[in-house]
């Protein structure tokens, strides 16, 4: 019942009544008059303003098109529509998240939860009474969710542009809905040649271009805009840096002047059209009925929002026993992303901009556990085989899988001996694929600017502030609980907002915080390493033998 209720919560939101008093904006690119709502007295609010036309009918599966006619008046005080959502685990051997599964999944009942394909909007925050002339630095924010769920909706930045201001460094806060799953990331040769690949990462663009021409009608300044997101939310904010091989220009001006990653960065990926992006085109084909027509892919685009809701949905999700290989995500289609991304990385393509990125300390946690059955090291091995890595042979899996041998030391969630193993490789299985996916990959790309962009500035950390929490650790997706909503008002919260608001603010996390130094990652490979209570230094040098596979094997861990 709960989870229904939250799922359902959007649709009974109902819009406030219009109030003398509440703020008013007008744009021009396109032409309209943005209505917002004070309900806050300290913030206010605009939700569901459109950057785009809708991505329906001939526009499915196609590049986002901006909007060009007037609007008019936009009521903007409604919670804004999702974009369809990948929810849950289909498969029906897995009680009780299939049956919520099949719930979710279900249209109707999406439709009741204020989700739909016409979903290209943003929502903005901003210190009540801000004038068009405040030039306050931009904040822009893009969800995870691994690429399959996420909205504006649940990202509600009210909380941040408090902190902004309680800390007195104000900001304008932008979030903006990109379609998922195979409505935005679907590969195959087919989508290559059609140039539709990568449309998430596109409608992305096109918000931030939306950003550029309008926000400083809103009081924000287009030239002071930092990108922000968390897991695939971080990913993107990657893939925006390397996006054109790092052209982030518009209209002869950059898009933005920093990046901000939580628990994501480079993901190695094989091409739109490799071998596994050609069998998940083929299966949404196949379960979309479209696979005796000459042109699936017109068939997929012509398929009512039902049927072609289910077969993209018709894949297990990231907290399935596939867990982290996931379906749908960027994947190189040699002109937006024009190579994988540790490629870009190393080659120095991508964005010249200062950036922070780090991680929880246990991020493979929440991806493992699911796979129970699984016991041995051979089994291990048999699972990076079959399900992750295509391209390694099996001599490079049992090498890695060799550098986590006792799960005391190796295991995560980490620091915690023999307890917290759910089941018998739990802690190995949860070591390995947090650290490549998400921590030790984080290093290969520090070495990959370090070396390429030395007189960049960047800052790493590594966050602990959930240790002790059974199972799970510092888990990820935990920092969207205490760094951007700030739920818990303690030393982690506070001294992140305020390094990350005085990163917003100068390109410089120590500028205006007023906690303990901290330095550039390429002085002297340090983290910020943040505790509940305190802060403190740590050499990023942990599980060297593991960095130094991901260094010297690349190509092999493609997903």
């Amino acid at each position: 019942m709960l989870f229904l209720f939250l799922f359902l919560l959007p649709a009974v939101l109902a819009a406030p009544a219009k109030r003398d008093g509440d703020p008013t904006v007008t744009i021009s690119h396109p032409q309209a008059t943005i209505l917002g709502s004070s309900a806050l007295s300290r913030i206010d609010e605009f939700n569901g303003i459109p950057f785009a036309q809708p991505p329906t009918g001939a526009l499915r599966l196609k590049p986002p098109k901006p909007v060009t006619r007037p609007l008019g008046a936009i009521q903007a005080t409604f919670a804004a529509k999702s974009c369809p959502q990948f929810s849950m685990n289909t498969d029906t051997s897995d009680f009780p998240t299939s049956v919520i599964a099949k719930l979710s999944n279900i249209p109707i009942f999406q439709t009741i939860a204020n989700v739909g394909e016409d979903c290209l909007t943003l929502d903005i925050r901003r210190p009540a009474g801000t004038k068009p002339d405040a030039k306050l630095p931009v904040l822009v924010w893009i969800y995870g969710g691994g690429f399959e769920t996420g909205s504006t909706a649940m990202y509600d930045g009210t909380s941040l542009v408090t902190a902004s201001i309680n800390l007195q460094m104000p900001v304008i806060f932008v979030t903006m809905n990109y379609r998922l799953g195979a409505f935005g990331f679907l590969p195959g040769s087919e989508v290559l040649k059609d140039g539709s690949a990568n449309l998430g990462l596109l409608d992305q663009r096109l918000a931030l271009e939306w950003v550029a021409d309008n926000i400083e009608a809103f009081g924000g300044d287009p030239s002071k805009v930092t990108l922000w997101g968390e897991s695939a939310g971080a990913i993107s904010v990657f893939n925006q840096l390397a996006l054109y091989d790092g052209n982030h220009m518009y209209k002869g001006s950059p898009l933005f002047r920093g990046g901000i990653m939580n628990s994501g960065s480079i993901t190695p990926a094989d091409p739109v059209d490799c071998a596994k992006g050609q069998a998940v085109f083929d299966h949404v084909v196949k379960n979309a009925g479209c696979d005796d027509e000459k042109d699936a892919l017109a068939c997929l685009r012509n398929l009512d929002y039902t049927s072609f809701l289910n077969a993209a949905n018709s894949f297990p999700n990231d907290v399935s026993y596939t867990s982290i290989s996931l379906p749908y995500l960027p994947r190189p289609d040699g002109k937006v992303l024009t190579d994988s991304p540790e490629r870009l990385a190393e080659s120095g393509k991508y964005a010249d901009v200062p950036f922070i990125i780090g991680d929880q300390e246990d991020e493979g946690t929440i991806f493992s556990l699911a796979q129970t059955n699984i016991t041995t090291t051979e089994e291990i091995v048999d699972y990076l085989q079959d399900v992750f890595f295509f391209d390694a042979t099996r001599a490079q899996l049992e090498e890695l899988v060799s550098k986590y041998p006792d799960t005391s030391v190796h295991g995560s969630p980490f620091r915690t001996g023999g307890f917290n193993n759910w089941y018998p490789q739990y802690k190995r299985i949860a070591a390995i694929l947090g650290d490549v996916a998400f921590t030790i990959s984080r290093r290969v790309f520090l070495t990959h600017a370090k070396n390429a962009k030395p007189d960049i500035p960047f800052w790493s950390y590594l966050s602990s502030y959930d240790y002790g929490t059974p199972i799970l650790g510092t888990f990820h997706g935990s920092d969207v609980l205490q760094v951007f909503y700030g739920i818990l008002p303690n030393y982690a919260s506070q001294s992140i907002h305020s390094y990350y608001l005085s990163f917003v603010y100068d390109q410089d996390p120590n500028s205006r915080a007023k906690y303990m130094e901290w330095p550039q990652w390429s002085g002297n490979n340090s983290l910020m390493h943040f505790f509940s209570d305190h802060g403190a230094l740590l050499p990023d040098d942990f599980r060297q033998p593991v960095f130094d596979f991901l260094l010297e094997n690349p190509s092999s861990l493609h997903v």
